[in-house]
């Protein structure tokens, strides 16, 4: 209910547990298209094949909850059909990070945090932009690819709602934190599990079905900002970059 408030007020707010949890947070769970990066990769790379606009449209539907995230995902992949592997590089290249989002993973490295990436897009992308920015742990969905082409199929079982939830518990297993002691920051409806199960769930500018179900919701457009609700100052920020001669 606050969430919702917030949001009709036009300001943030985040309730988090006054105990101990909330000192060890140590993993941090990001979705990917719309949260760590600007704009839906998979609508990138159907510009390619020349139906942007009808996977834009399933999408939105999709990040809304109105359809089956499978059902529509492997529908818009089928629309990909013919598009060269080389599209992926390109649509790599023409990617902008969310704002604020290297100062934040930087930040919370310094300070022990791990990351994960988790997303229902795909490998070919995400798996280079963990690699860039340091992030420990990948899932997203990957492309089938055959004689240099995309032939329209997923490899493997989809990377969906429950499926973000089940990444997130095994990543805080394999480091040994309870999953009470992360965080997940998502904006789409497939995204709702995930920040359920975190110990603090962030709605960064997303729906409402979104933040209703969030710990916490951020509505402007950096990402640096979940530095202030975990208590790190911006003066901490820069004291920090300046010392590491960023």
């Amino acid at each position: 209910l606050l969430a919702l408030e917030a949001a009709s007020q036009g300001i943030d707010v985040a309730v988090q547990p006054a105990n101990l949890l909330r000192r060890g947070m140590r993993l941090i769970v990001m979705d990917v298209d719309s949260t760590l990066i600007q704009g839906e990769v998979i609508e990138m790379i159907a510009a390619h094949a020349g139906c942007e606009a009808e996977v834009a449209e399933v999408t939105e539907r999709a990040m809304r909850g109105e359809l089956d995230f499978e059902e529509s995902l492997r529908s818009r992949v089928a629309l990909l059909e013919g598009v060269p592997a080389s599209a992926l590089h390109e649509v790599y290249d023409s990617i902008q990070l969310a704002p604020g989002a290297r100062t934040m993973v930087r930040t919370l490295r310094r300070l022990g945090y791990r990351f994960a990436i988790v997303s229902g897009g795909f490998s070919q992308i995400t798996d280079r932009r963990a690699v860039e920015l340091g992030i420990h742990f990948t899932r997203a969905n990957e492309l089938e690819i055959v004689d240099g082409r995309l032939t329209g199929r997923i490899v493997g079982r989809v990377v969906d709602r429950a499926g973000k939830a089940r990444a997130l518990r095994e990543f805080a297993d394999e480091i040994g934190v309870d999953v009470a002691s992360t965080i997940a920051i998502g904006d789409g409806a497939n995204d709702v599990d995930m920040l359920a199960v975190a110990g603090l769930g962030i709605a960064f500018n997303a729906r409402s079905v979104v933040r209703e179900a969030a710990d916490a919701s951020l509505s402007v457009p950096y990402l640096d900002a979940v530095l202030f609700l975990l208590g790190v100052s911006r003066e901490e920020i820069e004291a920090a970059d300046a010392a590491d001669g960023v």
